[in-house]
């Protein structure tokens, strides 16, 4: 087994992130300008959730720009999504050389495993999430209300709540990869379970919407997320 591990002056540590970092803004960029192509059709399934509702709301634009900001808004969001593989790649060359030789072998893994949780995590917001807390707030409407909401406030809405689910989502991924260096250990996180629960939690509350019913539905996932990671930790831990 090859136990060597490249070292690089701090300077030159520096430097090369810097230069990881423009190349994960430069596919973003890139993602972001090929989903810009197709914004219409994503722009009517992200209008689905609304649409497809029991009572649905009349969406406006009440600024100028909205619609504007909105498509870049949703540009953005997609650029950052297909960006993913080349984050996490970019990202798994900066910490390689602190690697073991026979860690190394799971760049490819850990990239796909990334990219299918946070995909994982924005169907789930999708199809579950989403819905279930459109149905319960407009739900509670008043008759002589009606429900009109601003577009902008809508895709804002939509937007965090996806991108959100899938940054937490990423558990797995990074405790696959903090298990590899060997800063995590299954009973490192056995031990502090509870921690977790309260760092969920606030986890939750931080990037979810501000209602009870969307940091219960992301809160529940994520903490049996955090058991399944305890298992991963174990199999690709450091053995001392």
């Amino acid at each position: 087994m090859t136990t060597e591990r490249s070292e690089m002056p701090f300077l030159e540590h520096l430097e090369e992130l810097r230069w990881r970092i423009i190349k994960s803004l430069l596919a973003v960029a890139i993602g972001a300008s090929v989903v810009f192509l197709y914004i219409d059709p994503i722009f009517k399934i992200l209008l689905a959730p609304a649409t497809s509702l029991e009572n649905p709301p009349s969406l406006q634009v009440l600024k100028v720009h909205g619609m504007f900001m909105i498509k870049w808004g949703i540009a953005f969001v997609g650029g950052l999504i297909l960006g993913i593989p080349v984050i996490t790649y970019q990202f798994w060359k900066f910490i390689a050389p602190g690697l073991l030789e026979n860690e190394r072998q799971y760049a490819f893994p850990v990239i796909i495993f990334s990219f299918l949780s946070f995909v994982v995590g924005v169907l789930f917001a999708y199809y579950i999430v989403i819905p279930f807390s459109l149905n319960f707030f407009t739900g509670m409407g008043y008759v002589d209300v009606a429900n009109n909401f601003s577009i902008n406030y809508y895709f804002s809405y939509i937007l965090w709540i996806l991108f959100s689910a899938g940054m937490l989502f990423e558990l797995p991924v990074i405790v696959l990869i903090l298990s590899l260096i060997g800063i995590l250990t299954p009973a490192f996180m056995r031990q502090y379970r509870r921690h977790a629960v309260v760092t969920i939690l606030i986890l939750s509350a931080l990037l979810t919407p501000p209602d009870p019913i969307s940091l219960l539905m992301m809160s529940l996932p994520l903490m049996t997320l955090y058991e399944i990671s305890i298992g991963i930790s174990h199999i690709f831990g450091k053995k001392y």
